[in-house]
């Protein structure tokens, strides 16, 4: 048996797939991915279905809100390349994006 202390230095996270809003910028060039994802609760398993892009090896999940958002900006700027994504909030009810373009 292991201290908690002990556990917890060692302790890396499970998660395999980050979040867009991680990234400085996103290229509006990157393949978008269905990708998903098992998780008990409860007893009760389920399947979470997602999108994600990777950048340098690394997932990253593309919630449909920064879709919907990026679909919008891009009727009228269809010649952009490149965007950011600011997160606020920190729980599944709270949490918002908000899709910011990027020139150059």
């Amino acid at each position: 048996m292991a201290k908690i202390s002990e556990f917890a230095k060692d302790y890396e996270s499970s998660a395999k797939t980050k979040n867009i809003a991680e990234l400085q910028s996103v290229s509006t060039d990157l393949e978008l991915i269905d990708d998903e994802f098992e998780f008990t609760k409860n007893g009760e398993t389920k399947t979470v279905k997602q999108k994600v892009i990777v950048v340098d090896g690394e997932q990253y999940r593309c919630p449909i809100t920064v879709i919907q958002q990026l679909k919008v900006i891009l009727e009228d700027n269809p010649a952009l390349k490149k965007f950011k994504v600011k997160k606020s909030g920190s729980t599944k009810d709270d949490t918002k994006y908000v899709v910011i373009p990027l020139m150059g």
